[in-house]
């Protein structure tokens, strides 16, 4: 399942804006402390412990659940290469991150909801299940009747600064996937080894 709870203590526990929206980042600055009424007393974490907490931020950050984690590191594993990078991989190939790093989408949270709300065509055909993997090749596209919404109006004036593995044409509400995503474009708040630890164990 996914996390449904209070988001800002979410964040506190684990240092980091989980969801990207700016309120959380402004909670994280003014409360450096973690959530509870100890506080940072009983900060120092066990291996495992630490294994854990960055397992659980990857699934946040990328609003999964602890069944689609463990499949991608199952998928990941069976990969030639770099397990932890093959990890993230997957994850940065979600149909629902391609619209948010692409700056359609401000969050991932949103991104999320556009896609399930089926404002999106995949090589033309209207897709509406955010954990698709895109591939090299792949074209995506707003459905017509949503280009005109007020969330997608002030796309053409926004400086694109979308990963060098995507294609992103914001006046055309279009992008194509032209590679997959090397180790730089990978999520970096993120210690895939320590996931992969977890996993492991």
């Amino acid at each position: 399942m996914r996390y449904t709870g209070p988001k800002a203590k979410l964040c506190r526990r684990l240092g980091v804006n989980l969801f990207g929206t700016e309120k959380y980042t402004k909670i994280l600055r003014n409360r450096q402390s973690k959530p509870g009424v100890h506080g940072a007393k009983f900060s120092k974490k066990s291996e495992y412990g630490r294994q854990l907490d960055e397992k659980q931020k990857a699934r946040y950050i990328f609003g999964v659940s602890e069944k689609q984690s463990s499949n991608y590191m199952k998928k990941a594993m069976s990969q030639p290469g770099d397990t932890g990078q093959n990890f993230l991989r997957l994850f940065e190939r979600r149909l629902d991150n391609i619209i948010y790093v692409s700056q359609i989408a401000v969050t991932r949270p949103q991104a999320r909801q556009m896609v399930t709300h089926g404002h999106f065509k995949l090589n033309g055909r209207r897709v509406d299940i955010p954990s698709i993997l895109v591939r090299p090749g792949d074209k995506i596209e707003i459905v017509e009747k949503f280009k005109k919404s007020p969330l997608y109006a002030d796309l053409d004036s926004v400086k694109d600064f979308s990963p060098k593995w995507l294609k992103v044409d914001l006046k055309k509400l279009s992008l194509e996937v032209l590679a997959l995503p090397e180790q730089d474009d990978l999520e970096k708040s993120i210690d895939s080894q320590l996931i992969v630890e977890f996993y492991s164990r």
